[in-house]
């Protein structure tokens, strides 16, 4: 019989999952193995248990699809990550019952893919017994321990695509544009596509703003004649002692929903400046459609390095962009900590350089 693996994506739908799955599929049929994937994240590995035989002769179309054929979730029976990113141990009743299936289908590792949430869970359930190899998605880009993430640059050509649209209008209007992105605690998106697609403001969570700053920038342009403005709000951005503007209620198992202070941001620009005021929420734009062919290299690089590291019995590591290379990781090193936008780094003074506003002067 031939050795078997598992494959999962958890967390949020992002470009470039499918593109993970094929290579990993291709990859293990090289090497004799038998695939199998669980359907809508680590929820497949309990009762009822859900999953399905993958073929290697089936894997063609995934390349530039986007979503995933398996399926994902960000909440449920395991819930690793709840409110504003606190850390939670997943029930060892829980752990139990997805070792003893994980034992039962005959498996030799599971390949997780996901972001800080989803590899935490990893992390748990490779302490737990289960050998598992971990493969970096977020559009956020906020994992340590690697160079970028996939689904990344495929966020961020939505958003500049956004703001290349947004740019003639606002400048037939002379209105100020608002442009909220994904990214939750950072701002990698934001600045990304604010500097590609010629942003005047970007707000990060790195960096607290005020309004006062945001209003001297738009008067500056307007002294210049530039009677329009561009302005890119990450979800996570805050004023200074400002608390994160989240929608909804607080649900038990799963993190906080951020989203919102966009429209906080375009109403008081508008009190304050009088200027016709606009805002743009892109959301789940920015997860949906096909990857990059970015996105498409690295994560079929991604998936074979995953299998490489399954055959070198690598358990407890997560596939690593480092510089030109993919290596592995321990996950350890991953989660728990975000990677966030280094306020004096490069791609902020890159930023400033050009006169773009960040709010806090």
């Amino acid at each position: 019989m031939a050795e078997r693996i598992g494959i999962l994506t958890g967390g949020g739908d992002c470009p470039g999952l499918n593109a993970v799955i094929r290579a990993v599929v291709k990859s293990a049929t090289r090497v004799g193995w038998e695939t199998i994937g669980f359907h809508g994240g680590y929820e497949g590995l309990l009762e009822p248990l859900s999953y399905q035989k993958l073929d290697h002769r089936e894997m063609g179309a995934l390349l530039t699809s986007g979503g995933t054929v398996l399926g994902t979730s960000n909440r449920g029976r395991f819930a690793a990550k709840t409110g504003h990113g606190e850390q939670h141990e997943i029930p060892r009743e829980i752990l139990d019952e997805a070792k003893r299936n994980f034992d039962a289908l005959g498996l030799h590792a599971l390949i997780c893919v996901g972001g800080d949430g989803s590899l935490t869970i990893a992390q748990q359930l490779c302490e737990h017994g289960i050998p598992v190899v971990g493969v970096p998605k977020t559009i956020d880009n906020d994992l340590e321990a690697t160079d970028t993430t996939f689904g990344f640059d495929s966020a961020v050509a939505c958003a500049t695509d956004a703001l290349d649209r947004l740019h003639t209008t606002a400048a037939s209007h002379n209105r100020v544009m608002v442009l909220e992105v994904m990214g939750r605690y950072a701002g990698w998106i934001a600045v990304h596509a604010g500097i590609g697609g010629g942003g005047d403001i970007i707000l990060i969570p790195e960096i607290p703003f005020t309004y006062e700053s945001i209003c001297r920038k738009i008067a500056e342009r307007e002294a210049m004649g530039r009677q329009f403005t561009l302005v890119v709000v990450a979800e996570g951005a805050r004023g200074k002692g400002g608390a994160f503007v989240t929608q909804g209620s607080a649900v038990a198992d799963r993190e906080a929903r951020l989203g919102g202070v966009g429209a906080i941001v375009a109403a008081e620009l508008a009190q304050r400046t009088g200027k016709e005021t606009r805002v743009v929420v892109l959301g789940h734009l920015q997860r949906g459609g096909g990857p990059t062919t970015f996105d498409r290299l690295l994560c079929t690089r991604f998936g074979a390095r995953a299998v490489k590291l399954v055959q070198e019995g690598k358990f407890g590591y997560m596939v690593a962009l480092r510089s030109t290379d993919t290596v592995g990781v321990k996950i350890t090193e991953a989660i728990g900590r975000l990677r966030t936008v280094p306020v004096d780094g490069d791609i902020v003074e890159t930023a400033r350089m050009l006169g773009i506003s960040f709010g806090d002067e």
